[in-house]
């Protein structure tokens, strides 16, 4: 993971490899569609599959564990592993460690300070997560799940006073209509409904996480654009506001039961997978991401939203309805269409407009060409806190990084 993360061109893994300066052009591009290839598996089987093994983890018959004792021990995991990431770029030397989190946290407790905001709203989601899952089936959750995409959009309006294409916004209605036409069918009673579920609750769980995602996203980027702090520090500083918060939210909600039962109260394999799968997940897609462009992640976002649907049939004995179907439709449409950078609808429009003969537009003079669509994303050692996009990706990118930051912390 360390080998990928610290280059943007694939890793030596063992003797007899070649740096990718030495590449054929063939190769090398062969090379790299196979990096896009991976990013796209990766991504879609983290979102589908932490959805998937927390809704399977709550319903198990038997006692129910905790929920924010989960979150708490996924913090300390994350926490714990970039410690190890840090400690390892230091060369086991325990010293240089220490006088570097010293400065880092301590001595520059202003930027530390600065985590508490998005800590606090990644442990409200986190928590928030679980109630919508244990409420709602899985393949609703994930299309419900996609609001977080309208809310980042809106946010970056307001805060940052940023314009969206008609295209753009012609997706975000057509996403509310499709997640609308989804509850309308959870509503009407869709397939059978455990006795202990609460749609309603699950509903209003999911909006709430989905605007704290919104605003997380645009904080990072009008706050704390330019901190040129590396990404496992970041993730350290999180998980240790992340912790205590955990801790101070376990107390508040389940204090008095975990005293009495224990922390590890009905924890299983399933259990300790979905702690894992929060823990590390994240930071596995921390790593990939960097390889996906735009258009890869909102097609990975399709994927995963098909695969929870076909999982859920097979699992959870989930029933697919016509309305159900067209209104997860309209949703993975929206995604893909909001996914597009600006230069990109601008050239299916020109495509469109010049359907009747030869396409032979050309770049006004003067102009800048559009931009390109790149899965180089730099040196995650010290690329800047928040990656650099192009302007019409920006909102997409927002919910990227923010739905990586509540899995993985990475900002």
């Amino acid at each position: 993971m360390a080998a990928v993360g610290s280059g943007g061109s694939p890793a030596a893994a063992g003797p007899g490899a070649v740096s990718a300066g030495a590449l054929e052009p063939g190769t090398a591009s062969a090379a790299h569609r196979r990096l896009k290839y991976i990013s796209l598996a990766v991504l879609v089987v983290q979102n589908a599959s932490l959805i998937l093994s927390i809704r399977y983890a709550r319903t198990l018959p038997g006692d129910r564990f905790f929920a924010t004792t989960a979150v708490v021990m996924a913090e300390v995991l994350k926490g714990l592993t970039c410690l190890l990431l840090l400690f390892a770029q230091k060369r086991g030397n325990v010293k240089h460690l220490v006088l570097f989190l010293h400065e880092a946290v301590l001595v520059q407790y202003v930027d530390t300070l600065k985590l508490a905001v998005p800590s606090l709203i990644y442990t409200l989601q986190n928590n928030l997560q679980y109630v919508a899952i244990s409420n709602l089936p899985a393949a609703t959750f994930q299309v419900t799940y996609q609001l977080k995409i309208l809310t980042t959009a809106l946010f970056s309006v307001l805060m940052l006073n940023r314009s969206l294409s008609r295209l753009q916004w012609a997706s975000l209605l057509l996403l509310f209509t499709g997640v609308a036409i989804v509850q309308a069918q959870q509503a009407g009673g869709g397939g059978p409904r455990p006795l202990d579920q609460n749609p309603g609750a699950g509903l209003a769980a999911v909006v709430a996480s989905c605007l704290s995602s919104g605003f997380a996203g645009v904080y990072f980027e009008k706050i704390l654009k330019g901190s040129s702090g590396s990404v496992w520090l970041r993730n350290l500083q999180l998980g240790l506001f992340g912790t205590a918060l955990g801790l101070v939210g376990l107390w508040w909600a389940e204090g008095t039961a975990v005293a009495r039962r224990g922390f590890f109260f009905g924890y299983t394999p399933a259990v300790w997978g979905v702690v894992l799968n929060q823990a590390f997940g994240g930071l596995l897609v921390a790593v990939v991401v960097k390889y996906a462009d735009n258009i890869l992640k909102g097609f990975a976002t399709s994927l995963s939203i098909v695969l929870s649907t076909v999982a859920s049939i097979r699992l959870f004995g989930f029933h697919v309805d016509p309305l159900f179907a067209l209104g997860a439709g309209l949703v993975i449409g929206a995604v893909y269409l909001y996914s597009l950078p600006r230069g990109a609808a601008k050239a299916i429009a020109s495509t469109s407009a010049s359907a009747s003969g030869p396409c032979t537009h050309q770049q006004p003079p003067g102009q800048p060409p559009p931009p390109q669509l790149s899965s180089h994303r730099g040196d995650l050692s010290t690329e800047p806190f928040l990656p650099k996009v192009t302007f019409g990706q920006k909102c997409y990118s927002s919910v990227v990084m923010t739905d990586a930051c509540l899995r993985g912390r990475f900002p």
